[in-house]
């Protein structure tokens, strides 16, 4: 087994303004600071996986999702984060509920996308 494998990963989120992504991760988000530096605000997740928070003054997101969160009930997920004022993106083409939550053709998952200040997406997947 590599010892990659029993590592937590660390994913890099880049923000032009973190005075203004920071409470969004944070606060609306909920995840808690692990610890802060002149480059990157560093989060924690409950799965002991970490995100970066890194500036990059001029950062324009691009159209792919950069982070993700599979969740078990991806329907109270989405009306969590609706309670909170996101709106979930609607993509022309892929048939999504009115909740904005598309199903994979043949079942094997469901995903809603959302973005961050910067315009960064994010996702909720259920899988199975």
């Amino acid at each position: 087994m590599s010892s990659l494998n029993a590592a937590s990963p660390v994913s890099f989120i880049l923000t032009a303004d973190r005075a203004r992504a920071k409470p969004f991760y944070v606060g609306v988000l909920g995840l808690p600071i692990l610890s802060e530096d002149a480059f990157a605000v560093t989060l924690g997740l409950a799965s002991g996986a970490i995100v970066r928070l890194t500036d990059l003054p001029g950062h324009e997101a691009k159209a792919h999702t950069v982070l993700g969160w599979n969740v078990p009930d991806i329907g109270a997920s989405v009306a969590e984060l609706k309670a909170k004022g996101i709106t979930f993106r609607v993509y022309e083409g892929f048939g999504q509920d009115d909740d904005g939550i598309w199903e994979a053709p043949e079942g094997g998952a469901k995903v809603a996308w959302f973005t961050d200040p910067d315009g960064n997406v994010l996702s909720l997947t259920q899988l199975g």
